[in-house]
């Protein structure tokens, strides 16, 4: 008989573990995940975040400037928030941006941290003499 329980399975392996059938290719590593790039909402936030710290001030005064919430506000800052124009405006003009100074430097941000991705990993992607960003609401 077997020394297995009644009610335990017994596994028998089909080959031994390792091997591969005769004249089969060999395995190749999976390859490794493309860079992931960052969300605009990531970029954004550490943007207000950094300049906020510069300036030396609280979450709470600017969030009461800009008459938001500094919960959302904090979440914004954080990236777990995808913030209207209105509330990124009212956020950038409480320290003393504007939209576009935001925008602009979200952009330079996406660029510096997307242009260290080799060119093999961004397939698909053109490059054009015009700088520029749009945003699609």
């Amino acid at each position: 008989m077997s020394n297995h329980l009644p009610n335990e399975a017994r596994v028998i392996p089909l080959r031994p573990h390792g091997s591969r059938p005769s004249g089969a290719p060999p395995r190749q590593a999976p390859p490794a995940p493309a860079a992931k790039e960052p969300l605009w909402r990531d970029l954004v936030g550490d943007v207000l975040r950094r300049e906020r710290l510069a300036q030396e001030r609280t979450l709470k005064d600017v969030a009461d400037e800009a008459r938001i919430s500094m919960p959302y506000l904090s979440e914004v800052e954080r990236g777990r928030k995808e913030a209207s124009s209105e509330v990124l405006a009212a956020a950038a003009h409480a320290l003393g941006m504007g939209l576009g100074d935001l925008l602009t430097r979200a952009q330079g941000e996406l660029t510096r941290v997307t242009s260290r991705h080799p060119a093999g990993s961004r397939r698909g992607v053109t490059t054009s003499s015009r700088d520029g960003m749009c945003l699609a609401a």
